[in-house]
């Protein structure tokens, strides 16, 4: 039976597992067959098989610097779905991304079987922050900074 709990510290160590470049503690919180949905012309589309998760998330930090942060985090075991807002620092570009992704967990195994990626603003190359235009975010406690530091913080690359 999974708890909020479980829901909970099991996305985090997902999120641990990215800032790390982790790539089989990523593997070890989905199903095999688990799927990662993002917005039209983003990453590709959808990434399927855990490892194809994890393998892209690690290079995202090899060649972006990228470092994430929950910003915020619901769970109901009833339905096996959480939802969380996070934000992406994408260091050698100086960028932020910011967004919600919506979990979907097997209740057999207690692993994440899905992700949907909702961002909150569409991907301008002109702006340093894609977010949501108008929100306080920093009158509401969001992180303002990177709070991993990367060696890749001075290196500018293309943005996918």
């Amino acid at each position: 039976m999974l708890t909020a709990e479980h829901m909970s510290a099991l996305i985090r160590r997902y999120f641990d597992g990215c800032n790390d470049a982790d790539v089989e503690g990523m593997i070890a919180c989905f199903t095999p067959d688990a799927v990662h949905y993002f917005p039209p012309g983003m990453y590709g589309g959808a990434w399927r098989g855990a490892r194809t998760i994890a393998e892209n998330w690690a290079h995202r930090v090899a060649t972006l610097g990228s470092a994430w942060t929950i910003d915020r985090l619901l769970a109901d075991p009833a339905s096996a779905q959480a939802v969380i807002e996070w934000s992406h620092f994408k260091t050698a570009e100086g960028t932020v991304l910011r967004g919600d992704e919506w979990y979907v967990f097997d209740e057999a195994s207690g692993l994440i079987a899905e992700i949907r990626a909702y961002y909150a603003s569409p991907v301008d190359p002109t702006r340093a922050e894609l977010a949501l235009d108008g929100y306080d975010y920093a009158g509401r406690g969001y992180p303002l900074t990177c709070p991993v530091p990367r060696p890749h913080a001075t290196q500018r690359t293309s943005s996918t």
